[in-house]
Parts: C-alpha cells; sequence; structure tokens
C-alpha cells in the first residue's frame, strides 16, 4: 500500500523551500525598489504556508514498501511546483489569466525556457529574476529532491530516482550518495556564480548576467529581453555563454574529477567523449556550411555556429539569429539534434547521449549476431559489460519518445500549423528546448497558440523533463496495487 504520508510529507518540505525562494526574491524585489515585491511577498507567504499544512510528520519506523512513493514524489513535485510557481505571474498582474501562467510556470521549472510574455525587457525585474531562478531549482533536479527529501525515508532504502532507461544502474540513496550529492550541488553553485561574475566582467549589467547564468546552467533558455539573446549578446558573450551551457550539460561529477585533477577517470568516460565527439562535429558542419555560403565571415561562423548548435544539443533553447532562414540542411540537422540532449545527470532534456551511445553501439552487436548467432556479445560503456535488457529498454523509450513527437506534431497540426512548425515545436518541447521551427520558431512565441495548445504543450514539457516512463507508471493498473 502506498505511504501517502511520506508523500504529502515530501511536498509540503519542497513546498516549504520554493516559498522561501519566493520570500528571498520578494526582498531583492524590495531592495531593486521594484513594483513586484509585494506580489513576490504573498506568493511567498502563500506557498510556504501551504509547504506547513500539508507538512506530515513521520514516524521512526514508517513502512515503505515499494518504490512507488519515489514515483509519486517525483511526477508530482514538478506540478505542485508549477502550480504555485504561478502565483508570482498573477498576482502581480504580468499575466492575466491561469492557463498562460501555468504553461510559463511549467516551461520554467521544467527548463524548457518556451514563453508567452512579450516586453519581457519592461517587466518588473523581481518576475524576470523568479523565471530565471525557476529554472535554476529546476535544473536542480533529481539531486535536489535527493538531498533534502531524503531524512523522510531515514534508514529505508527508497529509490528516489528512476532507472531512466539510460544504461547506468539506478543507485540507492545512502550516506555517501548524499555526500557525493552536496558536492555537485555545490559545484552547480559555483559553476552559476563563475558564469555571473565573467558576463559582468565582459559587459553584461549584473540583472542581466545574473538571470542569464540562472537559465543557462540549468540549460533552460529564459532571457531578461524579447527574441532571447539578440539584444545583450556580442561575440565574446556568445563565446562565453556557449562554454557554459555545455559545461550545463555536462554530468558535473565530470567537474569534480577535473578539480581532483583525476583525468584517468574522465579519459575513461565513453559518455563524455561521446558528447565532445558529437558537440565538435556538428559545430564544425554548420560553421562550415555558414563559410562555404558566405553567410557569415569565419570568426563569425564559428561563433555563431557554434552557439547555436551548442544551444539545441544542450536543450537550453537560447539564439541570436533566426535559424529558419538559414535553409533547410542547417534546420534538418538542427532537428536531428534535438533528439541529442547532453549527459546522464545534467540538467539537459533530450534522449541523452548515453542512451544514443548504448542504441549505436547495439546496432552494431546486432549485425554481428546475425553472423555469429553462438557468439556471447555485449555493449561496453567504461570498459564496463551493459546488460543486454537495458539495451532492450533503451529501444522502448526511443519507440515510445518517438511516438511522443508524432503525437505532438499530429495535435499541433489540426490546430493549423504546418508541417515544419508542428513536427520542429513538438520535438523542441519534448525535449525542454523551448524555440521550435517554423512559425513557432526564433523571433516568436507561444501567446498566440490555443488555450488547449498550451494545455498540451504543458503536458509534453512535463513528460520530457520527467524522462516519459515516470509519469506513464502512474496510468498502469499494476502501480496501485499491493
Amino acid at each position: 500500500m502506498i505511504n501517502f504520508r511520506v508523500i504529502t510529507r515530501a511536498y509540503g518540505i519542497l513546498l516549504l523551500f520554493e516559498g522561501i525562494m519566493m520570500l528571498v526574491i520578494s526582498l531583492t524585489s524590495y531592495l531593486l525598489r521594484d513594483s513586484s515585491a509585494l506580489s513576490l511577498f504573498f506568493s511567498g507567504i502563500i506557498t510556504f504556508t501551504a509547504g506547513i499544512f500539508i507538512y506530515t510528520p513521520v514516524k521512526d519506523k514508517e513502512q515503505i514498501n515499494s518504490c512507488r512513493e519515489g514515483y509519486l514524489i517525483i511526477t508530482g513535485i514538478w506540478i505542485i511546483f508549477s502550480i504555485f510557481g504561478t502565483l508570482p505571474f498573477l498576482l502581480s498582474g504580468t499575466i492575466k489569466n491561469f492557463t498562460d501562467a501555468f504553461f510559463e510556470s511549467v516551461s520554467g521549472f521544467t527548463t524548457t525556457g518556451a514563453t508567452v510574455l512579450t516586453g519581457i525587457e519592461s517587466l518588473p525585474k523581481g518576475i524576470i529574476i523568479w523565471r530565471s531562478l525557476s529554472q535554476w531549482l529546476g535544473g536542480l533536479g533529481i539531486i535536489f529532491l535527493s538531498l533534502y527529501i531524503l531524512p523522510i525515508f531515514k534508514d529505508n532504502p527508497v529509490q528516489l530516482t528512476t532507472t531512466e532507461f539510460s544504461g547506468q544502474s539506478t543507485e540507492k540513496l545512502y550516506p555517501r550518495w548524499i555526500d557525493a550529492a552536496k558536492r555537485l550541488i555545490g559545484i552547480y553553485i559555483f559553476l552559476t556564480i563563475l558564469e555571473v561574475v565573467i558576463l559582468a566582467l565582459t559587459g553584461m549589467n549584473l540583472t542581466d548576467a545574473i538571470c542569464i547564468s540562472l537559465s543557462t546552467l540549468s540549460t533552460g533558455g529564459f532571457t531578461t529581453h524579447d527574441n532571447s539573446l539578440t539584444a545583450i549578446a556580442t561575440p565574446l558573450i556568445k563565446l562565453e555563454i556557449t562554454i557554459f551551457m555545455f559545461a550545463g550539460a555536462t554530468n558535473l561529477s565530470v567537474f569534480y574529477f577535473l578539480y581532483k585533477k583525476d583525468f584517468l577517470q574522465l579519459k575513461s568516460n565513453s559518455e563524455l567523449i561521446f558528447y565532445l565527439f558529437i558537440s565538435v562535429i556538428s559545430c564544425l558542419i554548420i560553421s562550415s556550411i555558414f563559410i562555404i555560403k558566405g553567410n557569415y565571415n569565419l570568426i563569425d561562423s564559428i561563433i555563431n555556429g557554434s552557439f547555436h548548435v551548442i544551444s539545441v544539443i544542450t536543450t537550453t533553447g537560447f539564439y541570436t539569429n533566426n535559424y529558419n532562414a538559414w535553409g533547410d540542411l542547417i534546420l534538418l540537422i538542427f532537428f536531428i539534434l534535438m533528439f541529442t540532449g547532453g549527459m546522464i545527470g545534467s540538467t539537459s532534456g533530450g534522449i541523452k547521449v548515453a542512451r544514443l551511445m548504448i542504441i549505436t553501439k547495439n546496432l552494431g552487436l546486432e549485425i554481428k549476431r546475425l553472423v555469429h548467432p553462438d557468439a556471447f556479445l555485449s555493449v561496453k560503456i567504461n570498459h564496463k559489460s551493459v546488460h543486454q535488457g537495458i539495451a532492450y529498454n533503451i529501444l522502448v523509450f526511443l519507440m515510445i519518445y518517438f511516438i511522443t513527437v508524432c503525437v505532438g506534431a499530429f495535435a499541433l497540426s489540426l490546430m493549423d500549423y504546418d508541417l515544419i512548425t508542428s513536427f520542429g515545436t513538438s520535438a523542441s518541447i519534448l525535449a525542454n528546448i523551448g524555440t521550435g521551427m517554423g512559425s513557432l520558431g526564433p523571433f516568436s512565441n507561444y501567446a498566440e497558440v490555443p488555450v488547449a495548445g498550451k494545455w498540451f504543450l504543458s503536458v509534453l514539457m512535463l513528460l520530457g523533463r520527467l524522462e516519459l516512463l515516470a509519469v506513464m507508471v502512474l496510468f498502469a493498473k499494476s502501480f496501485y496495487k499491493k
């Protein structure tokens, strides 16, 4: 039987945290003499109070029978965070209706970066900072959940994470893992502060530097102006943001090994090498196309090509140019890259590099098995064999992922969007990129999407952030059986 006391306590803890964050932004807004200070204050009070009301004490020997509580916590908290995240938008009058406010909030916490807002630079600074902070908190993801919810479970080895069909075994949360989580959160905070300092030193004002850094490390994509970074990105700033986008989609443990100068771990990390390979090759291809077509000079070709390629691969969604005008070949490449994503354990969305690497290697082995049916052949990642069942699980995930993209495209086409817009936007939203293609591509937003479309896209964002199967398992009858 599902222990709902554990679940409600988890929700309570996280709502308390969300309320505190709202109050912090309210204080910041007040110090900036901003008009949103009061609405942020009331939002924080309401959220904090709700957290107190649903916070449920757990007995010392609380029984937890399965990992079902973990699935309900992970899925439910993104929805609850998003619901309460609408309060600053609604109470400040920035957004007038709940549908748009929920879409904006979901887009923030899922680190998607799709927006319904226009005239962003004229919004109260508190609201602009809250949007970016919601992405930063969303990027904290499962690490945050595991670190702050673990005390609920005491000595019970409950799995808070799903296997994600990632090719990596799911680790149960023990004290040693908590220490690692603390280090990773420390790295996340350090990289964010480092980007703020670098952007500020290279000409960006402090508010923009803070907000852009919060959105970059979370691979979110919200910015402080309309049309993404077009108005504030110099070539140098684009280069800096490209580096930090890449860092945001990298497993944070890589930076820990880098700090420890454990280069052997880095050298043997197959996923990191594959991620670097895809990124470098894609940047070279797009930059070469620019040079051949004469779009830009050599330096601008490299900077613009790398910036937009990394933005798509890492599922950040920043842009400075209208890539719809770059031709069908580049659009096709970007569409393919939308499915890539970063490394497992990063803040990025998409399919993830590890899955693509395992399925690619397994495809080669399947051909060999046809020739040598009796041979024992297994996929190896980091010199360790991956169980064949995991490869088949990844195939199931990919099949569901592509079916979901097609369903999303079909739904958008029913709203009179063309084929490129429908498929490009469906793939983008599910991968938590935000910026779509066609009429929902760069220099446009989602304000004119019908109400039903906004709710549908909100569901797609949640499915993408929660890796599809973590949500779908909740609809299985067996999930609720004893």
